[in-house]
């Protein structure tokens, strides 16, 4: 399995980033995880959009969400298309706010995507075995693992402490978790993660390695890596354009 690092700034496209977009790839099965604003031209420099086979979005957030308008864009207009339609695995209510997020009128969307709702538990996908739990955020937001060939991936999603997320990555590889609230006292709950806090998840979940993302451009990321570290060694911060063997 590899992982390559699209778009990795937390809330917004950052000045060094895109927002959050993650390519996962394996014996030649493209997925994406997310889509966020800005990711979709820093995708163009490292795949053909065509070849994206399917596209999971951990919530609806316009950080995780929003390029999904230039996708679709791309494959009515681009005359480079040949597939009928790419399946778009996400909570319930997407079709409708990507409808209204790529034209005022609502107009459909599913001449491009082929919209599968997801909720907790596990389905197959591709050649990835794939577990979901929701997070600790304010809309609806899953975090994902990704099993295939005896290795594990887990993308944490936006989310505040939380315990399902840290079973949910029990033993895996790679812990891919946002790190977007800086240290501080009477940061709202149930929102992100510190970079302490994303530390102490992995070391419960004894995972191998921690990868740090979703920080915004105004939080100090190296503060954020200090601050994990503290507690998990194995830690580093995600950077656009990385790639990742598991």
């Amino acid at each position: 399995m590899r992982l390559t690092v699209v778009g990795c700034s937390g809330s917004a496209p950052g000045p060094k980033s895109p927002a959050s977009c993650y390519l996962v790839e394996h014996d030649g099965f493209r997925l994406l995880l997310d889509l966020g604003n800005g990711a979709f031209g820093a995708l163009q420099g490292l795949a053909d959009p065509d070849s994206v086979d399917a596209v999971f979005l951990s919530h609806l957030h316009a950080d995780h969400c929003l390029d999904i308008a230039p996708f679709v864009v791309w494959h009515r207009y681009s005359g480079r298309a040949t597939r009928s339609t790419v399946p778009l695995y996400a909570p319930v209510a997407a079709e409708r706010r990507l409808a209204l997020a790529y034209d005022a009128d609502g107009e459909g969307v599913t001449d491009v995507f082929d919209f599968v709702p997801v909720g907790p538990g596990s389905f197959p996908l591709g050649p990835f075995e794939v577990t979901l739990v929701r997070t600790a955020h304010p809309i609806e937001c899953y975090a994902i693992r990704l099993d295939v060939g005896g290795r594990s991936l887990v993308y944490t999603g936006d989310t505040g402490p939380c315990e399902p997320v840290v079973e949910l990555a029990r033993g895996a590889d790679v812990l891919l978790a946002e790190a977007a609230h800086p240290p501080g006292p009477d940061l709202p709950a149930g929102l992100h993660l510190t970079g302490r806090e994303a530390g102490e998840h992995a070391a419960a979940a004894g995972v191998g390695r921690l990868l740090l993302t979703h920080i915004p451009a105004w939080v100090d990321e190296i503060g954020q890596l200090f601050a994990a570290s503290a507690v998990f060694s194995e830690t580093e911060l995600a950077r656009p354009g990385a790639t990742y063997d598991i």
